[in-house]
């Protein structure tokens, strides 16, 4: 199973104290490799201008790319440029366009994206929520357009709600977001009315939310959707801050909760999208919670 990542994603430095630090993602690597060490690790490429451009505006690009910082900058009181951002982003988003190529030419049916940083706030116009460039969405857009899919999902199971794919894709009906997210948390958005042209379906749920709720969750309104909706490619949002150890949120979920959605999801590539699935990391900010998820994930995903 293929897993991508690049050196240059530790390098954006977000500053002392941030939640979205570059442990967070040497944690994973570290657990990937000592619990499964047969996965096939591959360098990350950059994303170009062009594919960037397919969900993102050429002013983000420019504020991102082209303006690069000699100190740490802030875009907002969460969001952190520093001088090697700027390849970070170009790195994480370049991730997820290789490999939905690798799973499209059926090297592997699912891959992994390890990267930071995350993207899933991040909209058109906007870097947000320690986001830069809009990480599944760039993956989403490259399979439509390099790959001529009719049918993309996107499962979101980070605990913030993705704002972000939503609005990227929420005039689309051939991207189908799906999202379970603790109510109340930033960025205050993902009700359960917001449906886009029919192809948006969002579950807050309540602080204190365990396995047995969130479980029956997915089984009764999220998965329905997702089998009826026949994706020939499903993405992951693999953000792991529901876990109960985690510092920013509230809900009750353990490693065991991931590996069953995660194993849900396959189960459904593979009656409808050829087995085809890519998950890119998102959030997660407790170290231990991040490496035991990060394995229970990969393994449901097929590694090891």
């Amino acid at each position: 199973m293929p897993v991508f990542t690049h050196s240059a994603c530790l390098g954006h430095d977000t500053g002392p104290g941030h939640p979205e630090s570059s442990q967070r993602l040497a944690a994973v690597i570290q657990a990937l490799h000592d619990a499964l060490p047969t996965l096939d690790w591959r360098e990350a490429p950059r994303a170009s201008r062009g594919q960037l451009l397919s969900v993102h505006d050429a002013a983000l690009l420019d504020a991102i790319l082209e303006r690069a910082p000699d100190t740490l900058t802030h875009l907002d009181p969460d969001t952190v440029l520093s001088p090697s951002s700027g390849e970070a982003a170009l790195r994480a988003a370049g991730a997820g366009i290789a490999a939905v190529d690798a799973v499209m030419a059926g090297n592997s049916d699912t891959a992994f994206c390890a990267v930071r940083p995350p993207g899933h706030h991040a909209t058109g116009g906007q870097a947000m929520g320690f986001c830069l460039f809009n990480n599944v969405a760039v993956a989403a857009a490259h399979a439509l357009d390099r790959h001529g899919l009719a049918r993309v999902a996107i499962a979101d199971f980070d605990v913030h709600h993705g704002n972000g794919t939503q609005a990227i894709f929420e005039a689309d009906p051939r991207v189908l977001y799906l999202s379970s997210h603790q109510n109340g948390l930033f960025p205050h958005s993902g009700g359960a009315r917001e449906r886009g042209v029919g192809n948006v379906m969002n579950l807050p749920l309540p602080p204190g939310t365990g396995s047995r709720m969130f479980q029956e969750a997915w089984v009764e309104r999220l998965l329905p959707e997702l089998e009826a909706f026949r994706p020939q490619l499903v993405l992951i949002s693999a953000g792991f801050d529901a876990h109960w150890r985690d510092p920013l949120a509230q809900m009750q979920l353990d490693a065991d909760d991931y590996a069953w959605l995660t194993g849900e999801l396959r189960a459904i590539a593979q009656q409808h999208a050829a087995g085809r699935v890519v998950s890119t990391l998102e959030g997660g900010y407790d170290l231990q919670a991040l490496r035991e998820c990060s394995v229970a994930h990969l393994r449901a995903l097929g590694a090891g």
